[in-house]
């Protein structure tokens, strides 16, 4: 009866797929994250200290990565790929530009908790307790 990954047999599946809206989700986040660094880039050279070109560099080719790894959040790596930029946005903080930490630890923190709500979607799915699963 269900051909849904993730669904059990015998449990009603969802009409929709929810795993579809979150990687929307991750995906509008990953170009809201972009937006932040590539803003907070103008910005921090004026307040903080030890920003170079390399620097500069780095963090604008991360915020970059970010834009093109939002196009495929579709694909079973997307997420990964995701949660891997999060840890070279926070390596490359702690390195060149010590100002943009705050930034990458929040977003770190909205990854999680975006983690969290994928992985009770998903465990919900499974038991069948989603609204739309169950019976009119």
């Amino acid at each position: 009866m269900s051909d849904v990954p993730g669904v059990p047999e015998g449990v009603r599946p969802p009409p929709t797929d929810p795993m579809k809206g979150a990687r929307g989700v991750f995906a509008a986040t990953l170009i809201l994250e972009a937006i932040v660094v590539l803003l907070a880039l103008l910005v921090l050279p004026r307040f903080g200290t030890g920003s170079t070109a390399l620097g500069f560099g780095v963090v604008a080719g991360i915020a970059v990565a970010m834009i093109l790894a939002s196009g495929v959040q579709r694909r079973p790596w997307g997420l990964t790929a995701a949660l891997v930029l999060q840890g070279a946005l926070l390596v490359a903080a702690l390195v060149f530009l010590s100002s943009l930490v705050v930034v990458a630890v929040v977003f770190i923190l909205v990854w999680a908790v975006l983690f969290w709500m994928r992985r009770e979607v998903a465990r919900r799915m499974a038991a069948g307790t989603l609204p739309s699963q169950q019976q009119d």
